[in-house]
């Protein structure tokens, strides 16, 4: 289309349409991965994925809060399985949801379920945590709908490139 070459534009109804949308959306999330690994700093990238959400916008809230929370961040580049960070970053969203519902994993280790934290191997979840790639996992329980944002770690570079940052 853009080379001038297509068939006219593109709408629902054209043939076609679908592998448009999945095309467009690989290249989307791919772009959004690439410009979060490529954070100031950055030691790891991020996967924030909130699902079970009632509605996708509020979904959207709960995941980049949790994905922008210094605390948070910060504890990834700590490689701390710290849940009660990710908690208090959804909460801060300000989108109401019962923590007597929610499941949270880091990666593949359950940290915390139906109000409360859940045994697990710290030192696994420690090693986990190590990767270039980790994912964090809500499970709000309410609906349908789900989100996911991708970030990266605030790591000591992080704060010297931004400490000498000058303008």
């Amino acid at each position: 289309m853009a080379s001038g070459m297509g068939q006219g534009e593109i709408s629902r109804q054209s043939d076609g349409f679908e592998d448009f949308v999945e095309a467009l959306t690989r290249v989307s999330i791919l772009l959004a991965r690439q410009i979060a690994a490529d954070g100031e700093g950055a030691t790891k990238i991020v996967e924030v994925v909130v699902r079970g959400a009632p509605t996708e916008v509020g979904g959207h809230k709960i995941a980049k809060t949790i994905a922008e929370s210094p605390l948070v961040k910060t504890a990834l580049f700590g490689n701390d399985p710290n849940w009660g960070r990710i908690l208090m970053a959804a909460g801060h969203a300000g989108i109401p949801f019962d923590p007597g519902y929610l499941d949270v994993f880091i990666g593949p280790f359950q940290v915390f379920s139906a109000g409360t934290g859940q045994e697990f191997d710290r030192d696994a979840a420690n090693q986990y945590l190590m990767s270039n790639e980790v994912q964090i996992v809500l499970d709000l329980n309410m609906g349908e709908e789900s989100a996911t944002v991708w970030t990266c770690d605030y790591s000591y570079d992080y704060i010297k490139i931004n400490a000498e940052y000058h303008t």
